[in-house]
């Protein structure tokens, strides 16, 4: 059967959920409320070669920095008078390190489907209503999630040499042509492929700013 808007609605709200992946044994947290909004932020970080005479110096990518998800959530106990700080407890725990892990959970948001994988990197949570003996009822909630990713996925999903294609590199300060051949061919004995492809007589000598043309392998 196809979902619709309309069919979605008859079947009221899909909760937020917070699963641990792990370590594994632990319950979901179900959101009381669902989020108006999130927001996923990711940058990447650049070097400037400065190369005396121009103007707008090129740029070498150098690392990507991880995703971010931020949402603002409501936590709220008034129709019942129950302590809302037995909502915040839980998650205040995906803050503390497991002693599995040596390091804080990793969480799968999801709703409607994987909204992020990662761990939680800040967390505030203000308290806003309270019965007259002082027992929250109300707790507003700001929370961070830093994005989780194995180096062995992100190496699988974005291959970082390409022996059999052209491609220049631009010297930085404290290149060397076995770094280099490493970067480009993940082989640093073929430093002498590109030393011969750009005439290069002395390979502990490299300029910042210089561009070496990078050979395919053959």
């Amino acid at each position: 059967m196809i979902e619709t808007p309309l069919s979605s609605a008859r079947q009221g709200p899909k909760k937020v959920v917070l699963q641990v992946v792990r370590p594994t044994g632990i319950a979901p947290i179900t959101l009381m409320f669902n989020p108006t909004e999130y927001s996923l932020q990711k940058s990447n970080n650049f070097a400037e070669i400065a190369i005396p005479g121009l103007e707008t110096p090129p740029l070498q990518y150098i690392r990507g920095s991880a995703k971010k998800l931020t949402t603002e959530l409501l936590l709220d106990t008034s129709d019942t008078l129950e302590d809302v700080r037995k909502r915040t407890d839980p998650l205040q725990k995906l803050m503390k390190i497991n002693g599995e892990l040596h390091a804080p959970p990793i969480l799968r948001l999801v709703w409607d489907g994987e909204v992020f994988l990662g761990v939680v990197e800040s967390l505030t949570i203000n308290f806003v209503l309270f019965m007259p003996t002082g027992v929250p009822l109300r707790a507003k909630i700001n929370l961070a999630l830093i994005e989780y990713r194995t180096v062995e996925e992100q190496i699988a999903e974005t291959p970082r040499h390409s022996p059999d294609v052209e491609k220049s590199h631009v010297v930085r300060r404290g290149d060397s042509l076995a770094s280099v051949a490493n970067l480009a061919y993940n082989d640093p004995t073929q430093w002498r492929v590109i030393a011969a492809n750009n005439g290069i007589a002395d390979p502990r000598r490299l300029t910042p700013g210089q561009t070496l043309q990078i050979p395919r392998l053959r």
